[in-house]
């Protein structure tokens, strides 16, 4: 990791390529009714300007996909991780009948970065004006760079203050030489992972994938609405809340690794085991190591019995060796006033 560039992220701005990102875009009359029934957030609530975090499920209240849902005058905005966007692509015009809906896949034609940190909100009017400033989580505008359209809107996908620009391919230049005029530094991507972790925000498919429930993420106030009407998955969702109290058989969890004979361990890769007393009782899904808390920390999933019990010493597979953690309240770093 180069150090310079988390103290951008901490302190300033950074900024980062989309390159994992893809854009569907969902037009039509019935464009709103027709996601209200397929993902987990108010579609039909939003007005142009406003968006929501939500996810994509199976009947069995599993994930496909999690999303930012953006509502524009004429479309519903999808942005979402850039392997899953062909895949949510066909599965919607699948279910196409009769509605007056139509999908289409942006990705290929346009280009984003995520820009993040303190100053964050500065570059994002710099770019798009001082309306940006008032910017709720989701909430988005317009962008005109040059002759180029686009988009800005608030994302906080490092569970720091952060903004997602994107815009019309052909001026993905131009959109970077206004990021850096505005202040922006490009910064390297383990450096913006050490922030998504110490920040404790999964990711997916890194930390969340499709054999995961939303409950067991934690994302559940971000990403569910438990007002609207029914939609694919919901009634796991329900069961759970409600004939289980909520109990969920594992639970993502923070995790500081200790020191094996004086030494800091090597983060360990996603799918290191994690132990206790000798069984296996989980899965790490990411690690790196905290600029902030001086050490080796990572998020996982633990039995339901661990992760509630605060403070539990468990055991993480590094290499050859197991190395002692303990059971960590998330964030690691509580996020500054103005994140989100």
């Amino acid at each position: 990791m180069n150090i310079a560039d988390y103290r951008i992220l901490r302190t300033r701005a950074g900024f980062i390529a989309a390159e994992d990102r893809g854009w569907i875009a969902v037009a039509g009359q019935d464009r709103a009714d027709f996601l209200q029934g397929l993902l987990s957030n108010d579609v039909v609530a939003l007005s142009p300007g406003a968006g929501c975090y939500a996810v994509c499920l199976t009947p069995q209240g599993r994930m496909t996909a999690d999303m930012y849902v953006l509502a524009q005058p004429d479309r519903l905005l999808l942005d979402v991780d850039r392997g899953v966007a062909d895949r949510l692509r066909e599965r919607f015009d699948d279910l196409v009948f009769t509605e007056d809906v139509r999908v289409a896949d942006l990705s290929a034609g346009s280009a984003g970065f995520g820009v993040h940190g303190p100053a964050a909100r500065e570059v994002a009017e710099a770019l798009s004006g001082p309306a940006a400033g008032a910017m709720a989580p989701c909430a988005h505008r317009a962008l005109e760079l040059g002759t180029a359209a686009g988009w800005v809107a608030r994302t906080d996908d490092l569970g720091i203050e952060g903004y997602r620009v994107v815009v019309e391919r052909p001026a993905a230049e131009a959109l970077q030489r206004a990021l850096e005029a505005a202040g922006a530094v490009a910064v390297d991507r383990t450096a913006a992972e050490a922030v998504r972790v110490e920040s404790g925000r999964p990711a997916y498919p890194i930390d969340m994938d499709h054999d995961t429930i939303p409950l067991e993420a934690g994302i559940a106030d971000r990403a569910i609405s438990f007002d609207k009407g029914c939609y694919v998955g919901q009634e796991v969702i329900i069961r759970i809340l409600h004939r289980g109290q909520g109990r969920i058989a594992r639970r993502l969890v923070g995790l500081t690794l200790g020191r094996r004979d004086g030494a800091e361990p090597a983060p360990p890769p996603r799918g290191a085991a994690i132990f206790s007393g000798g069984a296996d009782v989980g899965r790490v899904t990411s690690a790196v190591r905290s600029p902030a808390l001086g050490g080796v920390i990572a998020l996982g999933y633990l039995r339901r019995e661990l992760a509630d019990a605060g403070g539990a010493s468990v055991e993480v597979s590094s290499g050859t060796e197991r190395v002692p953690a303990t059971v960590t309240p998330l964030p690691f770093v509580p996020p500054a006033d103005r994140a989100v």
